[in-house]
């Protein structure tokens, strides 16, 4: 890639070089890029036609499907910038996210009506609202079907590459609320030539299966943009179910799934009639937790093509690198930098390491962030001048391949997914019964890791744990409730009375049988 260029401009060129070609396609469905080009100037046309100007953020929340292709392409078309909203978090969040980016418009899929009418109270009254897949229970909403077909005399916006933002994730931290990672069109765009690069994807051949959830980072740049900046085609799939996914690709010949290591151990699991639906899978991705060793040693084994496992944080875009298609793999590694991304590991003074040395995992690159929205210190906190801070302690080895070692954060992956210790520590103190509670996360094989609660209850209080369980589930999205509730008469603290986490996880490991204590 040579001059800095906007997402719609690169999908313009794809448009033109592979008009008729599939762009998103299904078992009785197939959208080329001319189609879904329309459609997204469509909903384009609709934004601006409402006053929705350059640099306004408009919510998306919406499972995976082609219309949430169609509203994300026509919402950076317009100039405004995508915030895709998480469908597993619980209402208050999904509040806070809305409030925090200061939303022009959502678009939301009907499905999640009754979602959006609990935070609709706590916005602005003037906000658009479009509802995809029906009708809205509100007359004055505008409807996707209603507005694809809408066209509009004269450009859209102009854009610049690097100025303007296309995206706003909200990623996760471990002291308070969810931060919001300001990701440009170039950095997007850059992102997704490293990965068709690193990938070795191959216009007109190479079909993805996206059923990670396209408001997740790794889903929205690797299975959706890629494509259809650069010619490919995807299958979007909403919710995870192995014969289901195992049925979809026999309809549509993918050969490319993305997914995460708890996904691969229920893989594993399908009986042979469904695991034979995969023969045209020529390669996976892994990202989002750590994959054990075992357990890709056996998919391979089992079905014959290469697991790729990667990294990066949503800062990044979010792939910074990857174990090569063509090449040395190395179990337990997350490979090498992808083309246009450097990795270095720094020490706490921002000092190079050498190989094998472990310190801060930092990254420099286009594809890195512009900044936190709305957090000056957060965003200087994070970067050691061009170097990002990503949190994580690792080592590269003498061949460039990256170990991921620890993270520094306390956050918890489940499944690929984040979660906020703190947040769900707030959930247990509010219940009567907790005096404290601390929240960390234990690997786990299946899950990448779980969220362990340890807790200390108020005198005299007994509390089942299915009664916290229940509890849990009524604020809690699946991801954030504990798997595991851990009793204790007093949790460890120093001497200003904060506890330490690191001995819980300590503990938990002995607990396990892993005692590392010298």
């Amino acid at each position: 890639m040579n001059d800095p260029r906007s997402i719609p401009q690169v999908f313009a060129d794809a448009v033109a070089a592979y008009a008729e070609a599939p762009l998103v396609v299904g078992s009785d469905f197939s959208l080329t890029f001319v189609d879904i080009d329309r459609q997204s100037d469509g909903v384009a046309a609709a934004l601006l036609d409402a006053g929705v100007a350059k640099g306004d953020r408009i919510a998306l929340y919406c499972p995976n499907s082609p219309a949430f292709v169609v509203c994300y392409l026509g919402i950076v078309k317009a100039g405004a910038v995508v915030v895709p909203v998480n469908l597993l978090i619980q209402a208050a969040e999904v509040a806070y996210v809305l409030q925090d980016a200061g939303i022009r418009g959502m678009l939301y899929h009907v499905a999640l009506g009754d979602r959006v009418a609990l935070v609709r109270p706590g916005l602005p009254a003037d906000l658009l609202w479009v509802c995809i897949g029906g009708d809205s229970l509100r007359t004055d909403d505008l409807l996707l079907d209603d507005i694809t077909s809408r066209r509009r005399p004269g450009a859209f916006p102009d854009i610049d590459p690097v100025r303007d933002l296309a995206a706003i994730l909200y990623t996760s931290g471990t002291t308070g609320h969810p931060k919001g990672a300001m990701l440009t069109h170039d950095n997007l765009v850059s992102n997704t030539y490293s990965v068709r690069s690193a990938l070795d994807l191959a216009v007109g051949h190479d079909r993805l299966l996206v059923v990670l959830p396209m408001f997740h980072s790794f889903a929205a740049t690797v299975g959706m943009l890629t494509p259809a900046l650069h010619g490919l085609s995807l299958v979007p799939v909403s919710g995870f179910d192995p014969v289901k996914v195992s049925n979809d690709i026999a309809a549509t010949g993918c050969t490319v799934f993305l997914g995460v290591p708890s996904m691969y151990g229920l893989i594993l699991r399908l009986d042979p009639v469904d695991a034979d639906k995969w023969r045209t899978i020529e390669v996976a991705v892994a990202g989002g937790a750590a994959m054990p060793v075992e357990l890709l040693q056996r998919f391979e084994q089992r079905f014959g093509f290469p697991i790729l496992e990667g990294d990066g944080p949503t800062e990044c875009s979010p792939v910074t690198c990857v174990n090569p298609r063509h090449g040395i793999r190395k179990p337990g590694s997350v490979g090498v930098a992808v083309p246009g991304v450097e990795i270095r590991i720094l020490d706490d003074g921002g000092k190079p390491l050498q190989a094998t040395q472990i310190g801060e995992i930092c990254v420099r690159g286009a594809n890195v962030m512009k900044g936190y929205w709305h957090l000056p210190e957060a965003t200087a906190e994070t970067f050691c001048g061009e170097w990002l801070r990503t949190g994580d302690l690792g080592y590269i080895d003498d061949d460039g391949y990256l170990f991921m070692v620890d993270r520094k954060k306390d956050m918890v992956i489940v499944n690929g997914m984040n979660v906020y210790p703190r947040m769900v520590e707030e959930v247990l103190y509010r219940h009567p019964s907790i005096l404290e509670a601390a929240v960390v996360g234990e690997p786990h094989e299946s899950h990448g890791e779980i969220v362990v609660a340890y807790l200390v209850a108020r005198e005299g209080a007994e509390v089942p744990v299915v009664e916290m369980r229940a509890f849990c589930r009524q604020h809690l999205g699946p991801h954030q409730i504990p798997r595991r509730f851990e009793w204790r008469t007093a949790l460890p603290k120093n001497a200003t009375g904060k506890i330490l986490k690191r001995e819980l996880r300590r503990a938990g490991e002995i607990e396990r049988g892993i005692d590392n204590r010298a």
